[in-house]
């Protein structure tokens, strides 16, 4: 397998469902497929397959150059293995990280992910399509409060996305981490995307400037924010 061929793109927030007219990070990630008119496919589990939410994707993408497509799972779900396989992008949406994960295992459509990573298909997406990829995330998928969840574990460490656009993300993170209920991992604002290859950061992208992605960990009894270097698309 050749390391350099995995790609994986988290966003904190941003891209077409939360800055339509700005769909710089939407392009960066299409720009990763090396090929004209890259196939990407929209899952939006995690919202139930949304009607509006697959209009929105469509809406944009059908601007930029590409060939876009979705893959629903509460309808008639299609061959995934074959249709993960043609693609060049996977894009997950945001939503139910829980119910999410769920429907996946359930398919195996986890077990098909890592393939297709394996196999060079650049899997990108944001908050629950960002977490999802990393051994813990932080989600808002039950109605109480912020709680740590086990995710897929494609990455290392733990993801926090919305960093900077919801109030409680900050506090939550900082407790769970003095806590030791979660890795050291990865916080994202809105309009923030870490790119990694392999398993290794390649690097930050942001599509305003004030947004920052920040390496998360505990030193010496203390929360240590990090910011990494960003590029401005």
């Amino acid at each position: 397998m050749n390391q350099e061929r995995r790609q994986i793109i988290a966003l904190g927030g941003g891209g077409f469902s939360m800055e339509p007219e700005n769909l710089s990070l939407d392009v960066y990630i299409l720009q990763q497929a090396a090929k004209p008119n890259p196939k990407v496919c929209f899952v939006p589990t995690a919202t139930g397959d949304a009607v509006r939410y697959v209009a929105n994707f469509y809406r944009a993408y059908r601007q930029l150059q590409c060939v876009p497509s979705h893959l629903p799972f509460f309808e008639r779900t299609p061959e995934l293995r074959s249709l993960v396989f043609d693609q060049d992008v996977i894009y997950v949406g945001g939503g139910n990280t829980k119910s999410m994960l769920a429907v996946w295992r359930e398919w195996e459509f986890d077990k098909i992910l890592r393939e297709a990573w394996e196999r060079g298909v650049v899997l990108a997406g944001i908050s629950a399509g960002a977490i999802c990829w990393f051994e813990q995330g932080i989600t808002d998928s039950f109605a109480d409060e912020l709680k740590v969840m086990d995710c897929m574990g494609f990455l290392k460490g733990s993801c926090c996305p919305h960093f900077d656009g919801e109030v409680d993300r900050r506090p939550s993170f900082e407790k769970m981490l003095l806590e030791g209920r979660i890795r050291p991992g990865l916080a994202l604002d809105d309009c923030a995307a870490v790119h990694f290859v392999g398993e290794e950061i390649l690097r930050v992208v942001v599509s305003r400037p004030e947004a920052n992605a920040y390496r998360m960990s505990v030193v010496n009894g203390s929360v240590k924010q990090e910011p990494l270097e960003k590029t401005v698309l």
